[in-house]
């Protein structure tokens, strides 16, 4: 069976695929790849059809070690790569072979690094996903992060594209100082005082260590709640509603101290009102910003977070007719 062998599982990798749509009313979130536009481009250049199984690292990648001829890409955070010990470069289809080993330095900007390798993981589905989630320990590998000593099955590898094949530089993402997010306000945004609101769109804020797949926890002022007497069911903190469920993305703010966005492997539903949504075509950028990172949120519409994921679907199609011919 082919496979790749880990030497080194990094800080934090798991394999991901596009998630498992879908199970959201029983309580189960769909995992996947926080950052889908770079994990989209890895399997693009490694000869992936769709969204085959990859691996997300992050901050720091993995070392892997491959039994077999094989296409690979790393996409994603900017840091530094080696085959075998000699500078390989991101966005590129690279050919690696028997006894190769693929490995990482230190980020320069971003969080996450993802790698295709052509074929994808073979590892079991679950929920006809091979997504991990961690939580619960189903789904990548073992349900769990990847460690030394690992061997990850590969799949039947599709023709891949030229070993040299490159994304052009227009599509590659950028990694600014203070990351731009637009927010759907709501559900709950009722529960803010009007200054409040206004304040929260206006502030800079700063992600803190409790930052990974499933929120971001963000520091930088205080949220003002609108005084009222707490409905039966909801909790004391002023921030609690009656249960509802969590969209991917939603922001909020328990105790009005320090805002949460949620992320692919939070709970469901609970009692915090959700005073909005990161747009799903932002959720790239929140998956490269790192701790001590910046964000802003920017009050956008549905109809405009509907354009913003079209226009994101035909750029990454321009991009495939780019590469593919």
């Amino acid at each position: 069976m082919n496979e790749v062998l880990v030497r080194s599982g990094g800080l934090y990798t798991t394999v991901q695929d596009a998630g498992r749509d879908g199970h959201y009313a029983i309580g189960m979130p769909p995992s996947g790849a926080m950052d889908r536009y770079s994990f989209t481009i890895a399997n693009l250049l490694a000869g992936n059809p769709g969204p085959t199984a990859a691996l997300e690292a992050t901050y720091l990648g993995p070392e892997l070690e491959f039994t077999d001829s094989r296409t690979v890409a790393v996409t994603g955070a900017d840091c530094s790569v080696t085959v075998s010990g000699a500078s390989a470069p991101m966005w590129m289809s690279l050919r690696v072979g028997p006894g190769d080993v693929l490995g990482f330095g230190p980020l320069k900007a971003g969080a996450r690094p993802y790698v295709a390798i052509s074929g994808g993981l073979d590892v079991p589905e679950y929920l006809n996903s091979r997504s991990t989630y961690k939580l619960t320990g189903i789904g990548g590998f073992g349900g769990r992060a990847l460690a030394e000593g690992d061997r990850v099955p590969l799949g039947q590898a599709q023709d891949p594209p030229a070993e040299g094949t490159t994304v052009p530089e227009e599509f590659l993402p950028e990694f600014p100082d203070v990351v731009e997010l637009r927010l759907v306000v709501g559900l709950c945004s009722y529960r803010l005082t009007e200054n409040a609101l206004d304040s929260f769109l206006d502030t800079t804020w700063k992600v803190t260590k409790d930052a990974d797949r499933i929120g971001y926890r963000l520091r930088g002022g205080t949220i003002d709640f609108v005084e009222r007497e707490q409905p039966f069911g909801a909790g004391s903190d002023p921030a609690n509603v009656v249960d509802l469920g969590y969209p991917i993305g939603s922001v909020q703010i328990p105790g009005g101290n320090e805002p949460i966005i949620l992320l692919n492997d939070a709970v469901t539903g609970g009692g915090y009102a959700t005073v909005g949504t990161v747009v799903s075509a932002d959720r790239d950028r929140v998956a490269q910003t790192g701790t001590g990172g910046y964000v802003r949120f920017n009050a956008t519409d549905v109809d405009s977070a509907v354009q913003a994921r079209q226009d994101r679907d035909a750029w990454l199609h321009k991009l495939r007719t780019v590469l593919t011919g």
